[in-house]
């Protein structure tokens, strides 16, 4: 079963409210537009049926015009011969050819009153089949902008931690430069700790070598 279960329910449907409720709106608008032209085209049919019809009622109607016209002339004919009898059948079947035209007539407004409503629910369904499209568009478009706009967060999400990690690791590269370079240059070099220590160091070497310089100069001495 379709979307609409007639034609009316096509012309009155409220689109936007369709496509709101659906699980899938571009798969839904997709349906619609199919069933649409699918109506349209029975539409059409329908059209080009009624006017068939009309065509060959006309050419009916048009027959029996020239039919009564003959059999009225025929009666005259009938008349200037003195044939009353014949030219009364005549007139009779000129009578009969006449109701016929009128029966035909009547059928031929109620094809254009058919042709005329058809007419207009093409309008409609045309109008409605445009507006579905519009609609189709539009959410193609928004997905499509949806998708991209997405990619380009995706990708400048990858690139901002690619470019974090980058700076990262050329910061830390730089620091173990820094730290190389003050480590070379500290290499071969004694610091003013050092230079101090040593001083007190050989400052109590000198005192005990004093110490034990001490009793042998006694010793000279004595």
């Amino acid at each position: 079963m379709g979307i609409f279960s007639r034609f009316s329910d096509i012309i009155n449907s409220n689109i936007s409210a369709i496509l709101d409720k659906a699980e899938d709106p571009e798969k839904m608008v997709r349906l619609i537009i199919q069933e649409m032209e699918e109506t349209l085209v029975e539409v059409r049919t329908q059209s080009a049926k009624v006017i068939a019809d009309k065509k060959e009622l006309r050419r009916r109607c048009d027959h029996l015009r020239e039919e009564g016209d003959e059999w009225e002339r025929k009666a005259e004919v009938a008349l200037s011969k003195d044939r009353e009898d014949l030219a009364r059948a005549a007139l009779k079947e000129k009578t009969q050819a006449s109701e016929a035209v009128e029966v035909i007539e009547a059928d031929l407004e109620t094809l254009d009153a058919n042709l005329e409503k058809l007419s207009g629910d093409i309008t409609q369904l045309q109008q409605k089949l445009v507006d579905a499209k519009n609609r189709q568009k539009a959410l193609i478009m928004r997905g499509t902008t949806a998708t991209s706009r997405l990619g380009v967060r995706r990708q400048l999400h990858d690139v901002n931690i690619d470019d974090a990690m980058n700076r990262f690791e050329r910061y830390g590269r730089k620091m173990d430069d820094l730290e190389g370079e003050i480590e070379a240059y500290d290499l071969g070099q004694r610091n003013l700790s050092d230079e101090i220590a040593d001083l007190e160091s050989d400052e109590k070497v000198d005192e005990e070598l004093a110490k034990l310089k001490k009793p042998l100069r006694d010793l000279r001495e004595c």
